[in-house]
């Protein structure tokens, strides 16, 4: 969802291929032996490869260098990185437990999630002062932060939303309904060998912003 976000809102279309990581596409593993997803192949016009970038953050930093039409990167990049590696260092940890407590039995589902929401309780405060993370426009930190927030609110939505987090709750659902994210979220059918290129997003999409 992140690397997603970073191509629609850099406005860049690339040859998008859905993947079942239960049934990794031997092409996908000549690209990037890791086998996680995402990951994008940059490939020359004579058709050679030039680059793999195999992060969601990388991928999402990669298209706004490309191109920033809504001005993602016009903001306190300090901040931002300092949010996002807090983001995925401190909170996802604490968020893979919180959905898969029964693998982590050291401690029970209601002390992952009391864990979790220390940095909740950070972007509170932080949209307590602002309309979005950083400011009163979306920024990069926005569209890095929001794809884990919402995996959080979702493990459990009735206690997420019952949670004492008003200005998050409403970041939220702001996310969710806005057009971008709805362009993200569209499901596509598994890629095979043969079948026809898939163009993400397709330029009627791409008009929608």
């Amino acid at each position: 969802m992140r690397a997603r976000l970073g191509v629609v809102f850099a406005g860049l279309q690339v040859e998008l291929r859905e993947i079942v990581l239960k049934n990794k596409p031997a092409q996908m593993l000549a690209i990037s032996p890791k086998g996680t997803v995402p990951v994008l192949e940059l490939v020359e016009e004579n058709g050679s490869q030039r680059r793999v970038i195999e992060e969601s953050r990388d991928i999402l930093e990669w298209a706004l260098q490309q191109s920033d039409p809504h001005g993602l990167l016009n903001t306190d990049l300090a901040s931002a990185n300092a949010l996002i590696e807090r983001n995925d260092n401190e909170f996802k940890h604490w968020l893979d437990r919180y959905k898969y407590a029964d693998r982590h039995p050291e401690r029970s589902q209601l002390e992952y999630r009391q864990q979790g929401e220390v940095f909740l309780q950070a972007l509170e405060a932080l949209l307590g002062q602002n309309t979005f993370l950083l400011g009163e426009r979306i920024s990069l930190a926005d569209i890095a932060v929001m794809p884990f927030v919402r995996q959080f609110a979702h493990v459990d939505r009735e206690v997420f939303y019952s949670l004492p987090y008003p200005k998050l709750q409403k970041w939220l659902r702001d996310w969710l309904d806005h057009p971008v994210f709805k362009q993200v979220m569209v499901k596509y059918q598994p890629w095979q060998e043969g079948d026809d290129v898939v163009i993400f997003p397709s330029s009627t999409e791409r008009g929608a912003l």
